[in-house]
């Protein structure tokens, strides 16, 4: 892989990734794509149902990583976007959701920099990251997705969803301070979870005889 940032420098870069790429992999056949400095990762989240029905509801921001691993799992809305451009990333998400006949829960993804945005991938599944768009805008996203499948049409369409508010997902695991803070597993020996309002917590385990009893805490705002 090579960063080419003078057109003078592109044919030596060219001749070296290529080489590199015949000598370890037997294949020195090359793609350019374009190379965006500082990008923030953008996703929105969609629906389509089997009747052609899709909707987008609202972006989420995860550029917030250490060691290319979430520590701010998702926040929504996303601070770097404006209302305008807010609205170009939702909208195009919608449509290539509708233009691939899209039916599910699915999350498309962007590369946001530089005053614009490029596609990534996406993730045709329900994602860890969906309770904050559940937050923001109210909508049940395991139910609506149990919902297609079950070959019924979408509870709602693009003008009846609304956000409000402001989301903040982060992801708690277990480090090693002795090794440089490096992920690591064991015992957990105790656990507890915060209650107060506003609060969603979504969890595996918890500790025995403590208040935290239930596997999924949801407190919804008022």
């Amino acid at each position: 892989m090579r960063i080419v940032r003078d057109l003078d420098l592109l044919e030596d870069a060219v001749a070296q990734a290529r080489s590199e790429g015949q000598r370890y992999f037997g294949d020195g056949r090359l793609y350019i794509e374009r190379y965006v400095e500082k990008p923030r990762h953008i996703e929105v989240q969609v629906l389509g149902d089997a009747f052609g029905n899709v909707v987008h509801l609202f972006e989420r921001e995860c550029s917030v990583q250490r060691r290319f691993q979430k520590v701010i799992e998702e926040e929504t809305p996303s601070p770097a976007l404006s209302p305008q451009m807010r609205q170009r990333i939702c909208e195009t998400a919608a449509g290539i959701a509708r233009a691939a006949g899209y039916r599910n829960a699915g999350t498309v993804e962007f590369i946001f920099g530089g005053g614009e945005f490029y596609f990534l991938e996406m993730n045709t599944r329900l994602q860890v990251e969906h309770p904050v768009t559940e937050m923001i805008t109210g909508v049940d996203l395991v139910a609506e997705q149990i919902a297609i499948a079950a070959n019924r049409p979408l509870s709602f369409r693009q003008p009846d969803i609304s956000a409000q508010g402001h989301a903040i997902e982060a992801r708690l695991y277990a480090e090693s301070p002795e090794r440089g803070f490096l992920p690591t597993s064991g015992k957990v020996l105790m656990l507890d979870y915060p209650h107060e309002q506003g609060v969603r917590v979504d969890s595996g385990i918890a500790t025995r005889g403590s208040r935290s009893r239930q596997p999924s805490i949801l407190c919804w705002p008022k």
